[in-house]
């Protein structure tokens, strides 16, 4: 009996988070989704590779956006509810578990944000390629080319779960500046046999474009 009212206080807390975060998690839902479609809706926006891009993709920012909020106010009343039913080992490890929030939202943002611009800044070379001039060796060099930036942008989240890749570090390194140093010379093959006398023309097309 005396532990009673700390449960049912508890259960309270839980059941007001659950309702709470799923009434925000809407909200922020519906204006992300309105927010993206308007952007998309734009012809600046909408019509160019990352605009298609944002479209096309499985996941859209407003769940994205849904499911971190929901998260957050979850995880919020259920270190309210250990702090109620005072378990000083939960409530510690809910501290911890809900100040580690703001990495893993990193982490999620560098990973699409980043695939995203990958694609579109690969997809608009290779674009390039086929319409206005057809370039030679050039999808064996972008596909080298997009392999090392998505292992750019996977380290680069990775480091916001503040996990320790030292060991990754070690082992990736000299691989990647092997890489590195191939499509180097790999580009410096592309643009010397597969750009010679269309570097005019793809200049060109490019101002074409960014005046539009």
């Amino acid at each position: 009996m005396a532990v009673l009212p700390a449960i049912i206080g508890a259960l309270v807390v839980l059941l007001i988070g659950w309702v709470v975060g799923r009434l925000l998690g809407k909200a922020v839902r519906i204006i992300l989704d309105k927010a993206t479609a308007t952007a998309t809706a734009t012809p600046a926006i909408g019509e160019s590779e990352l605009g298609k891009h944002v479209t096309k993709s499985p996941v859209s920012f407003g769940y994205m956006g849904d499911i971190t909020v929901r998260c957050i106010v979850y995880l919020i009343a259920i270190l309210a509810a250990v702090d109620i039913l005072n378990m000083d080992y939960l409530s510690k490890f809910m501290t911890g578990v809900i100040e580690y929030i703001p990495h893993v939202v990193a982490f999620v943002i560098i990973m699409v944000v980043g695939i995203i611009l990958v694609d579109y800044f690969i997809d608009v070379f290779k674009n390039y390629s086929t319409s206005s001039a057809h370039i030679e060796l050039l999808n064996p060099v972008l596909l080298l080319l997009r392999l090392f930036l998505y292992f750019v942008v996977i380290m680069l989240a990775l480091s916001q779960l503040l996990l320790d890749l030292t060991i990754i570090y070690t082992i990736l390194t000299p691989i990647f500046w092997g890489l590195g140093i191939g499509l180097g010379a790999s580009i410096a093959i592309v643009v010397w046999f597969g750009m010679k006398n269309r570097s005019e023309e793809i200049v060109n097309k490019v101002l074409e474009t960014i005046s539009k």
